[in-house]
């Protein structure tokens, strides 16, 4: 049964920059999956902003949207209630908007692992206690 990995901006640009710290290992994660990952615009905003500078990163990225390799699946029209409890829950962390989206993305599917770089989401529960699942560099 295939799983549904949530990807964060770290493992997009640890995976696009070739001189990220994490790119080997993002990058041999990143062919691994067979299936599309899903992620929200919050993310996309961050990644494109962090690979500003990375050469052929921004269109890199742009390929893998238009190819369906990464796919927006969230809405926070429809999840803001979720996602601002989220926000509330985790103010001392601090939590980002990108983070909540996806920890209410991991909520909504049962299957779902986190792929990132973000030790953040060690802390992050969903459905109040239960951990999240992550795909994460040691």
């Amino acid at each position: 049964m295939a799983k549904t990995v949530v990807i964060d901006s770290g493992a997009i640009v640890a995976a696009l920059r070739l001189r990220d710290q994490y790119h080997a290992w993002a990058r041999a994660h990143f062919q691994a999956e067979t299936e599309p990952f899903v992620t929200c615009e919050a993310v996309l905003s961050e990644s494109f902003f962090l690979l500003e500078k990375a050469p052929g990163g921004k269109e890199a990225l742009c390929g893998l949207l238009e190819r369906a390799i990464i796919n927006v699946d969230f809405s926070f029209a429809e999840q803001m209630a979720e996602t601002l409890r989220l926000l509330r829950r985790y103010q001392d962390t601090p939590m980002s908007f990108a983070d909540a989206c996806l920890v209410r993305m991991a909520e909504q599917a049962h299957d779902a692992v986190v792929f990132t770089t973000d030790t953040d989401f060690r802390t992050y529960r969903k459905n109040g206690r239960q951990m999240i699942p992550l795909i994460m560099p040691e």
